[in-house]
């Protein structure tokens, strides 16, 4: 039994490998779109604050990057910061998220279990995508299975894409909080900036429609962001590694780059509850994710 008269509150991190859900349970947790999503691997680069408050107390809910082992050398900077992202969160953190697909367990996931190791903070396994299992008789073994491999505070079974038992789990992960009064006002939902959720946006409909190489060579940059009233005024920069990377992402006529650009833009207006105007610019930086100095010029700061 829970006593509803103690307040909790603190930072639950969510880990996992690239492509396990992180970010589309985080944005079911807040009840609206704080992460972007798309089926590519590594589209989360940043950590990001999601905050739940209830009667009970506060939930700050922290979405990280995939942790992963294998990287392309070109950009190796890249990988090494997506990691450090990941496992700075774990240092404090009250309580670890640990995401893993149901029926699938690879050498990522034992690489994230093995840095859970000697951990204080307590850690929840929550199995996702149970939804997409049609022989539900065998998950019950699974779940032992992993259940086996580690000391976890619980075992979630949850379909983040769906919704399905998420309630119990935000019960589990406040009864596992400390006692502490809130953070945040109850009306914030996250830290970052509108800025930061105008060029992950954007990022957003680059990296669902272009397949391959592309999204991992490419990054949002916001040059200018007015509030003039009645509308926001957003010039992105997109920048590439290589000139045949922007004249694909152009299109014939620029027709490409328009259609991403336009859809983006009403991402934001539903997002920031405002007209927006956006101008979008294309350049190339050699090696860009290669590169620790031009990451941390690009915003790519521990």
């Amino acid at each position: 039994m829970t006593d509803d008269k103690i307040n909790h509150c603190g930072y639950a991190a969510l880990v996992g490998r690239p492509n396990v859900g992180k970010s589309t349970l985080l944005n079911r947790l807040i009840g609206q779109k704080l992460a972007i999503t798309s089926h590519k691997p590594q589209t989360t680069r940043h950590a990001i604050l999601g905050i739940h408050s209830s009667a009970r107390g506060q939930i700050l809910f922290l979405d990280t990057p995939g942790i992963h082992q294998r990287s392309d050398p070109r950009r190796k900077a890249m990988s090494h910061y997506l990691n450090r992202a990941a496992t700075a969160m774990l240092a404090d953190a009250d309580l670890v998220l640990f995401l893993v697909e149901a029926l699938v367990w690879t050498a990522e996931d034992e690489n994230v279990l093995t840095m859970l190791q000697g951990r204080k903070a307590p850690v929840l396994l929550v199995v996702n995508k149970v939804d997409k299992i049609v022989e539900k008789e065998r998950l019950l073994p699974f779940l032992d299975e992993i259940a086996r491999k580690f000391s976890f505070a619980g075992v979630v079974p949850v379909s983040a894409a769906k919704g399905s038992n998420l309630d119990r789990l935000q019960t589990l992960v406040l009864d596992l909080l400390p006692e502490a009064e809130n953070i945040f006002g109850e009306d914030e939902v996250t830290d970052r900036s509108e800025r930061f959720f105008a060029a992950e946006l954007l990022r957003e409909q680059l990296t669902r429609r272009y397949a391959q190489e592309i999204p991992y060579a490419l990054t949002v940059e916001i040059e200018q962001f007015v509030d003039e009233g009645e509308r926001y005024r957003i010039n992105a920069l997109i920048w590439v590694e290589r000139e045949s990377q922007r004249k694909i992402l152009l299109g014939k006529e620029g027709e490409a780059m328009k259609a991403a650009a336009t859809e983006a833009r009403k991402q934001m207006m539903e997002f920031f509850q405002k007209r927006v105007h956006l101008e979008v610019w294309i350049k190339v930086k050699k090696s860009w994710a290669g590169d620790e100095a031009a990451l941390a010029r690009l915003g790519y700061v521990d």
